[in-house]
């Protein structure tokens, strides 16, 4: 299928703000990771304009916006240098009554050296972080994982993890994956972080279970050997995947 310029950039807006890792945002969207990939390098290098697919015959320049408002979108940038080219062309567009596209501001901008950094960069995947941590708190991991409860429904595991010791320092069970399900996560996480990853109180300490600032023993189902074996094997089953395979 092919996509215009202006689906793709909602594409590229749509996982640059998504809370989910990239490849979740895109299987959910149907867009195969390289292809979604070049089209995002093409934004990088070129702006909205690359995203168009090339043509074999030149195209006329039959709309090019005329000089005086042309210095009107410079001066308006030069005025609110917050602003990106979208939501220029949005003001603009609002307070102006003229119509002008975000490429066509892009294009304006790059040309006068006013084009900024992103506010969003998605970083492509691989095996391991560049810049390793070295101390906890340095980095966290936010996930969901799906629970699919027989007779029950949908439920997502919300998580967040420090990269440096491997701790869930704090999950919450929901029943949607929406940014309010993270934000609450993370206040859980800011909360304890301060305690569980940087005290001396429990330096050494792991595989125990802590609220507010004092060990307590966990559930009696937390416990349970054969519960855990059988939460594995299906793990296991749904992911099609098993450690023990050779």
């Amino acid at each position: 299928m092919r996509y215009p310029a202006s689906e793709k950039l909602e594409i590229i807006r749509l996982v640059e703000q998504s809370h989910l890792p990239v490849r979740r945002t895109l299987a959910k969207l149907g867009i195969q990771p390289a292809r979604f990939y070049r089209w995002y390098d093409r934004l990088q290098t070129g702006g909205p304009e690359a995203l168009e697919d090339k043509s074999p015959r030149p195209k006329r320049v039959w709309n090019r916006i005329p000089d005086a408002i042309r210095e009107r979108i410079i001066q308006l940038a030069l005025d609110e240098p917050e602003l990106s080219p979208r939501e220029l062309a949005t003001r603009f567009t609002d307070t102006a009554g003229y119509f002008v596209s975000e490429a066509s501001v892009y294009r304006l901008l790059k040309a006068h050296n006013l084009i900024t950094s992103p506010a969003y960069i998605v970083m492509k995947a691989a095996d391991e972080f560049k810049d390793k941590t070295t101390a906890p708190n340095q980095l966290w991991q936010t996930d969901f994982t799906y629970l699919k409860v027989t007779g029950w429904g949908w439920f997502y595991l919300s998580t967040v993890l420090d990269d440096f010791s491997r701790y869930i320092i704090a999950w919450k069970l929901c029943t949607t994956m929406r940014a309010q399900d993270v934000t609450d996560t993370l206040d859980l996480a800011l909360a304890a972080s301060g305690y569980l990853a940087s005290s001396t109180d429990v330096e050494g300490v792991s595989g125990k279970y802590f609220e507010k600032r004092l060990q307590r023993a966990p559930d009696q189902a937390a416990q349970d050997d054969e519960a855990a074996a059988r939460l594995w094997e299906e793990s296991e089953r749904l992911a099609g995947y098993s450690v023990h395979q050779p």
